[in-house]
This record gives C-alpha cells, structure tokens and sequence, in this order.
C-alpha cells in the first residue's frame, strides 16, 4: 500500500524525502498536524498509523509523525474517530501543561524518538 507521511519532524523529512511521499509541516505544532491529518481523513485518506503512539505525553513533545494511505476511498470512519479522540486528547493535555520551551539537545532527542517511531512502522509495515 502506497502511503503518505505528514510530518513537523526534519529529521523523519530527510531521512524519507527521496524515496517516500512526505508531507513537510515544518511550523505545524503537534496539534496542527493532527487537525491536517483530520482533513486528509475527511477527503477519503485512511489512518495508517496512530496519532498518539508512543509513550511521549503529547504536550512534553513538539513533534509528530503520522502515515495516511496515498489513494482515497470512502471515508475511513474508524480512522476519523481515532484521530477525532487524538486531537481531544491532546488539547486536553495543553490545557492541563503546555509543552515546555525545551532546549536545542531536548529536542533533538524529542526528534529521533519520533524517527525511530515511524521507522519501526515502515520497517514492519514495508511501506517503502
């Protein structure tokens, strides 16, 4: 299956810009992300990967990753729910503790744990 990665995190973007389709959010914040991917679900892409995996809290990190499919069909009603949950879930973590203003290293760590999330989809999943 021919997939889509939609992305805030550089690192995910250069690592998989020649040999997938990536789409680069550079300035999207977590929550931005996930309202784009609600779009795509809503114009007949489906969820690939869960918007919340990983055991990063969503307001401790900036970055996320999230794989959809390349073809549309017909709305991916299990998929809009899930990211629908997602993005309630994460509003309520900001409004609970907004993400830090994290140093350079701290993000850069907050990068690769979420390259190495998405690596272990593809690796798995093949969608190469």
């Amino acid at each position: 299956m021919s997939s889509i990665i939609i992305t805030n995190n550089k690192y995910v973007y250069e690592k998989y810009k020649d040999t997938m389709d990536v789409d680069y959010k550079e300035d999207y914040t977590y929550l931005q992300v996930l309202e784009f991917v609600r779009d795509k679900i809503h114009q007949g892409h489906e969820l690939l990967t869960h918007p919340l995996s990983g055991s990063v809290k969503p307001n401790e990190t900036p970055y996320k990753t999230v794989m959809i499919s390349k073809n549309k069909g017909n709305l991916d009603n299990n998929g809009l729910i899930i990211i629908e949950e997602a993005i309630a879930t994460v509003k309520k973590f900001f409004s609970n503790k907004p993400t830090p203003n994290w140093t350079e290293s701290v993000l850069d760590d907050f990068r690769v744990i979420d390259l190495s999330l998405i690596e272990n989809v593809i690796d798995k999943l093949g969608h190469r």
